[in-house]
């Protein structure tokens, strides 16, 4: 598709039918940079969406140390950071633009999450999009989670709006990534909320046997479960407050982690352990509503054990879809974020967030 023919500009303002637009996605797993070109188009209200191209860019060793460790750094270290990381967002995708031919109109980036606490009024995702688009010269939309969090809301979940539009053929989504989240419909709304960690835990428990995850979830499938040790994740608080709620690093770490470390278990049964929580948590979300598929991305789809164990757990038929959309499917909904913000149409839904009104989030530079 030739993206210079699908524009045209009319009283200095686009007017376009077609959005080749880049999403740039960094989850709490640390995982790597998520990059994804993708086409939408609208027709009769409804829009229709192809990723192009897409590739995971693993952070190199100093990235991943510096984005674990700034928010213990200095009020210097978040800025230093913030502005270098924007270079490097820069610099990386004008790489990916030149190796894949890209014709990008937009770039549309989440950061990196370094602090999230919508209790205090802030959320903060690094990456500065002026240096972003400085490194590509392609305007760039980046901060979508700050304006609802102002607004009064949680600044989070955001890819409901994407599963709304994009994936309504789902009675539910859920993204198995650092945190599992979800997003329905409800009572004629869209409800979305973070479930439980997910990666974000058993990844750190993989470090502890060497590996960078648990492969399919073997080494978990090995475990026993602690029922002392479930108790306890289950006796959590926040699982019995009522949506829209968030979790972050900050939560996991007051809250989730010091269980862990108190746990005199094997590595092996805390994974088996911590799967069992995710999957009880999840499927204490799907008791409701009578409603029978779900769509499963982010990189625990690939748990083939976690995905055992909630299908023993609920009767909702769950499907995988391609890798592709597995892999890439929030790095997809944030370009699309990016399109919402450009058309100046919402891109956050105040009946998911819990904000005082929908709003379109999102610093457009460019």
């Amino acid at each position: 598709m030739d993206s210079k023919k699908s524009f045209k500009i009319q009283n200095s303002k686009f007017k376009i039918n077609v959005f080749p637009v880049i999403g740039l996605m960094s989850g709490t797993s640390l995982d790597g940079l998520d990059i994804a070109y993708c086409i939408f188009s609208k027709e009769n209200d409804i829009w229709q969406y192809n990723i192009e191209s897409a590739t995971t860019i693993p952070y190199p060793e100093e990235w991943k140390q510096r984005l674990k460790n700034v928010e213990n750094g200095s009020a210097y270290d978040l800025a230093k950071t913030d502005a270098d990381y924007g270079f490097w967002l820069g610099k990386t995708v004008k790489e990916f633009i030149d190796a894949n031919h890209c014709e990008p109109i937009l770039i549309a980036s989440h950061g990196h999450t370094i602090f999230h606490r919508p209790e205090l009024g802030f959320s903060t995702q690094i990456g500065n999009g002026n240096a972003i688009h400085a490194a590509t010269e392609i305007p760039t939309i980046f901060d979508f989670r700050s304006l609802d969090v102002a607004l009064g809301g949680q600044g989070a979940p955001l890819v409901p709006i994407g599963d709304l539009l994009l994936f309504s053929q789902y009675d539910f989504c859920l993204n198995l990534g650092g945190i599992a989240n979800i997003s329905f419909q409800k009572d004629e709304k869209r409800i979305a909320f973070d479930i439980s960690p997910c990666n974000m835990a058993l990844n750190l428990l993989a470090s502890e046997l060497n590996l960078e995850y648990d492969p399919s979830g073997e080494n978990a499938r090995k475990g026993a479960i602690c029922t002392t040790l479930l108790e306890k994740l289950n006796a959590l608080p926040y699982y019995q407050t009522i949506y829209p709620k968030s979790i972050g690093k900050e939560w996991f770490l007051e809250h989730f982690l010091p269980i862990l470390k108190n746990s005199t278990e094997t590595t092996e049964n805390k994974l088996r352990t911590v799967t069992e929580h995710i999957a009880f948590q999840i499927s204490e979300q799907l008791t409701f509503k009578e409603k029978e598929n779900m769509i499963v991305t982010g990189g625990g789809a690939f748990n083939s054990f976690l995905l055992e164990l909630l299908s023993e757990k609920t009767a909702i038929h769950i499907e995988t879809p391609s890798p592709l959309i597995i892999n890439y499917k929030e790095a997809l909904i944030f370009a699309f974020l990016g399109v919402l913000r450009f058309c100046g149409e919402n891109n956050c839904i105040a009946s998911v967030t819990g904000s005082s009104k929908s709003c379109s989030g999102g610093v457009l530079v460019g």
